[in-house]
């Protein structure tokens, strides 16, 4: 729902008379040169939701405002002159607005909050020379006072908009209605608001009589709203606390207060209030695209996995159907074919483990521990890998284990040792003939099971090193730079760690909590 349909031109028009009756506090000659402005930040919000059709409504409540908030103080001529001026001029910082901004929000970036402040800010001051100019012209201000009201007109435009607009902007967009009515009635709201309530009842006394000392009170709920709910915390505390000191300044008739000073706390507190409100939010959407990026490496992550563990029985599969068509093509029905089968089906079925296993820890960290030993582990994997070294001329040399055992999820502890092992054969591969080299071993360190896995490849540099367990990073030119940070992320979740040593060779060690043989 658009605010056309949530504030119609009537309705605005009223709006717009309650805030200027409520804010004519201390006015200079009885004009509407006022310390706090907050119908203009509803003037511009309105303008920017319906565009120049807004320019009518605006016009007939400037008009009444000056008929029925300050008795017409220039005449007929003089409220339809300064109201047609106003209007054209608010109108055109509104459209200024709407053409930088783009139909972004104010709060979208903070690119946004600095425009949006510059252009308020030099449209509300070169307004005020205009129209300063006009009512002295209609000798409605003395020339003498000419410069003092300039600043109190254009100082209290700025103000109004800047501890008005930003809430009233987010009331006429559906999300930032739908935000600030899930945020209001959450207790952490209603528990600052009520100590903004207490805190002004607290220091009112001092503010009335001109003693600002203790006026940084003020600050307590409103830091609490920003650094809790960002901007949307931050915009109502700074609306709350204006509406409710110029409510207050207005139903005591104080006298004595400076406008000058009221206008500066509430230009400090409506900036502080959003400087911070932006930061907070600024550090939610970094940590939130943080979040979609590591949603995405750890996607990558399962698909990477999933093609490197999938290879070998996929594999063997083919294998095995070829074997199956020659058999067939034989007239071959008897156990070499069922057998040949079955291998077929436990092939499948520990594909599906596969991806039922991977699946289940990316989602859940879940693993299925069981008790292996060192020298089972090493054995299992080097015997994978026999065939592509041999192909390669690779020599390998297995250091005898430990009588160690782990409690491990085995599938997944394999990933980690066959990566190791195929980045280790491809750094190798690039050295001459009779210098691949690669050597894996288990060591017992401490009570824990330290698997080492060194190749006579290039050592890595402490720069490369740092960035190695980075995603996406790779030291190979077809590489996804995900093996790494599935592997890394495998071992901690198992209790150890993995890391790479700087070195003039390959060195990758990877450390796991272990139990005695005999347990």
């Amino acid at each position: 729902m658009r605010l056309t349909a949530l504030f119609p031109a009537t309705g605005f028009v009223l709006v717009y008379l309650l805030f200027d009756w409520l804010s004519y506090v201390e006015p200079l000659l009885g004009l509407n040169i006022t310390p706090w402005n907050p119908d203009t930040a509803l003037g511009l919000v309105f303008w920017l939701v319906v565009g120049r059709r807004a320019a009518l409504p605006w016009f007939a409540a400037l008009v009444a405002g000056d008929v029925l908030v300050r008795g017409m103080p220039g005449g007929p001529l003089g409220t339809v002159l300064t109201a047609g001026w106003l209007t054209c001029a608010y109108g055109l910082l509104a459209e200024t607005l709407r053409k930088v901004l783009a139909g972004g929000s104010i709060f979208a970036a903070r690119k946004n909050f600095y425009q949006w402040l510059a252009i308020v800010g030099a449209g509300a001051m070169l307004n005020a020379v205009v129209h300063i100019s006009l009512l002295a012209w209609l000798g409605l201000v003395p020339w003498s006072d000419w410069m003092l009201a300039v600043w109190r007109f254009g100082f209290g435009d700025l103000v109004g908009v800047v501890v008005s607009m930003p809430l009233l902007w987010k009331l006429s967009t559906a999300e930032g209605r739908a935000r600030l009515r899930a945020a209001t009635w959450k207790p952490e709201t209603l528990g600052y608001l009520a100590l903004a309530v207490f805190v002004l009842w607290a220091v009112f006394g001092y503010i009335m009589t001109s003693e600002f000392k203790h006026f940084y009170f003020l600050f307590l709920p409103l830091i609490w709203a920003a650094s809790r709910q960002g901007v949307h915390g931050a915009a109502l505390v700074v609306f709350v606390l204006q509406l409710a000191i110029v409510t207050l300044v207005k139903a005591s008739q104080a006298n004595n207060i400076t406008v000058s000073e009221l206008q500066m706390l509430d230009a400090v507190l409506a900036l502080v209030g959003f400087f911070i409100g932006i930061a907070v939010d600024e550090r939610r959407q970094a940590a939130e695209e943080l979040k979609q990026t590591l949603r995405l490496a750890a996607a990558g992550e399962m698909a990477a996995a999933l093609a490197h563990e999938l290879n070998q029985p996929m594999t063997a599969l083919a294998v095995y159907g070829k074997a199956c068509e020659h058999l067939l093509a034989r007239g071959e029905t008897g156990d070499l074919l069922k057998n040949a089968i079955g291998q077929m089906i436990n092939e499948s079925a520990r594909a599906a483990e596969v991806v039922r296993r991977l699946r289940d820890f990316f989602r859940t960290g879940a693993m299925q521990l069981e008790t292996v030993g060192a020298a089972e582990l090493l054995t299992d994997i080097v015997q994978q890998f026999r065939p592509q070294f041999m192909e390669h001329g690779v020599q390998l040399a297995v250091a005898e284990s430990p009588p160690l055992v782990v409690q491990v999820d085995r599938l997944q502890i394999e990933l980690v040792l066959r990566n190791l092992l195929a980045n280790a054969l491809d750094a190798v591969r690039v050295r001459p003939a009779g210098q691949r080299r690669i050597a894996i071993a288990a060591e017992n360190v401490g009570g824990k099971l330290r698997f080492t896995v060194e190749d006579s490849g290039e050592g890595l540099s402490e720069e490369r090193a740092a960035r190695l367990f980075e995603p996406f990073v790779s030291t190979k030119a077809s590489g996804m730079g995900l093996g790494l940070v599935l592997s890394r992320s495998i071992v901690e979740a198992h209790g150890g760690s993995l890391w790479a040593e700087v070195a003039a060779h390959g060195v990758f060690r990877f450390i796991l909590p272990a139990l005695d043989s005999g347990e």
